[in-house]
C-alpha cells in the first residue's frame, strides 16, 4: 500500500476483508518482496510529486514494469494512465495504462456522487465517485470490466490491462469487496 497521501486505512481495511495483509510503502526500500501495490486515491499531482521526492517513482516504474500487479483508485488510474489530460505540466504519471485519462472528468468535489454499475455476472457494484477521473479512451489492450452511464456519457470506470487494474471510483469505500477480491486473485494471495 503506498503511504504517501490518499485513502490508505480505507484500502488496508477493505484489504484485510479479503484476507490479504499490507505493508504501508514510504521508502523504496519497502518496496522488496511485496505481491502487488496499491496507489490509493488522493490528489494526482501531490501524489506525483511525493513520489518523485522521495525517489519511489521510478523504483516503483520499474517493478511495475517487471510485472508486479498494481491497483489504481481514483488519482492512482490518473497516475497509472499513459496520458492525463487537464493536469499540470511537472505532473508525472506510470504509462503503465493504455488510457488517456481526464483528470476531475466527473466534476469538482461539489459535483461527487455515488452509484452502481454492472461488475461481471454478480449484482451491480456500488460505487463513490469523489472529484474522480474519467478514462476517455482506453487501447485495444486494456479489459474494460465496468462503464458508468452518467449525464449522457459511457465511459470505463473499472478496466485492467496485464498486472495493471484501475478505477475512477473508490470501492474501498463500500461494503463490496470484490475490486479488491479480484487485485488479491491478480496477485495470487
Amino acid at each position: 500500500m503506498l503511504n504517501l497521501q490518499g485513502d490508505v486505512r480505507e484500502h488496508v481495511a477493505a484489504l484485510a476483508d479479503v484476507g490479504v495483509a499490507s505493508r504501508l510503502i514510504k521508502r523504496v526500500d519497502q518496496l522488496d518482496g511485496i505481491a502487488g501495490l496499491v496507489i490509493p486515491g488522493g490528489e494526482s499531482t501531490t501524489l506525483s510529486m511525493l513520489l518523485s521526492s522521495t525517489g519511489l517513482f521510478e523504483a516503483v516504474a520499474d517493478k511495475i514494469a517487471d510485472g508486479l500487479p498494481v491497483f489504481g483508485t481514483c488519482a492512482g488510474l490518473v497516475l497509472l494512465a499513459g496520458e492525463v489530460l487537464d493536469g499540470r505540466p511537472d505532473q508525472r504519471s506510470f504509462g503503465a495504462l493504455s488510457a488517456v485519462v481526464r483528470r476531475n472528468g466527473y466534476g469538482r468535489q461539489g459535483q461527487s456522487f455515488e452509484g452502481e454499475v454492472p461488475f461481471g455476472e454478480g449484482p451491480p457494484l456500488p460505487v463513490v465517485f469523489i472529484r474522480a477521473p474519467m478514462v476517455v479512451s482506453v487501447g485495444p489492450e486494456v479489459d474494460v470490466l465496468s462503464s458508468l452511464d452518467h449525464l449522457g456519457t459511457t465511459a470505463p470506470v473499472l478496466v485492467r490491462q496485464g498486472n495493471v487494474l484501475a478505477s475512477s471510483f473508490h470501492p474501498e469505500l463500500t461494503n463490496d469487496r470484490r475490486v479488491h477480491r479480484l487485485f488479491a486473485q491478480l496477485c495470487s494471495l
